[in-house]
């Protein structure tokens, strides 16, 4: 009997990477099972807009809409965020019941794994940001002009990559279920701290020195521009930090991450 001898070196590379729609399908689908998610797209960010809601000065102006419209942006970016966050993070569960060590074993390139888990990323935070902004407009009274909705929705959904790179960051570092309990309290007091939910004017001075500096302020200040009409150079200068640093953090543990035997 004659053997069949495979040289390495002709097995043919999958396009693009191994990137394919089946497993993207795959990969959303699981996350839309997953009750947690759901509740953090679907639940929490729409509960937060109605609970921040319905106070004196809902009505007042603000920019080109009124104060309803911008509480609106800013749980919109919060629900994308902390929505985007979790699905970046879900790499640690999968680390930890040896699934990346199986992708390992594939054709698929690690780089397109994570384009893969950005694309997720984006459309749960799509979701969140569509749930927040249909209750918005038909139980939280928020108005301002279509072009004004729709350039801050896609500014902020945009803005999202910034939280899904952190979310792979921390899942690359943290074990296991740990991500998520360090990522949403995490992102609740960045989000108290950045201005999303409150104010910075309502802050002391050494409180906004601070915000200043975390990586909500400039998101939140750049999905808001389309409704306020201003941007602060200093806030697109850390939008863009941050994003870079989220990215390259998780670019380097993943290196070390594959370079595994």
């Amino acid at each position: 009997m004659s053997t069949v001898t495979i040289d390495p070196n002709t097995r043919r590379v999958p396009p693009l990477g191994g990137f394919n729609l089946t497993v993207l399908g795959l990969e959303l689908k699981r996350m839309l099972r997953n009750r947690r998610t759901v509740i953090f797209t679907l639940v929490l960010p729409a509960a937060l807009l109605l609970t921040f809601g319905g106070q004196d000065g809902w009505d007042d102006p603000a920019g080109s809409g009124n104060v309803a419209a911008y509480i609106l942006i800013s749980m919109a970016m919060y629900g994308a965020a902390l929505t985007s966050a979790a699905t970046g993070s879900a790499v640690a569960m999968e680390r930890a019941l040896g699934w990346s060590r199986q992708l390992r074993l594939t054709p698929l390139n690690p780089v397109v794994y994570i384009v893969m888990k950005t694309l997720v990323a984006l459309v749960m935070g799509g979701i969140a940001i569509l749930v927040v902004n249909l209750v918005g407009a038909f139980v939280g009274k928020a108005d301002m002009p279509v072009d004004v909705w729709v350039a801050s929705a896609v500014v902020a959904l945009l803005c999202t990559l910034t939280f899904a790179a952190l979310g792979v960051f921390v899942g690359y570092v943290v074990p296991g279920e740990n991500a998520m309990q360090i990522l949403g309290p995490g992102l609740a007091l960045l989000s108290f701290l950045g201005g999303l939910f409150i104010p910075l004017d309502q802050y002391a001075d050494w409180v906004r020195e601070i915000a200043y500096w975390t990586p909500m302020y400039g998101v939140a200040e750049v999905a808001r521009s389309p409704l306020t009409h201003e941007l602060p150079w200093y806030a697109v200068i850390n939008a863009v930090g941050w994003f870079a640093l989220f990215v390259a953090g998780a670019a380097w543990r993943m290196s070390k991450d594959t370079a595994r035997v």
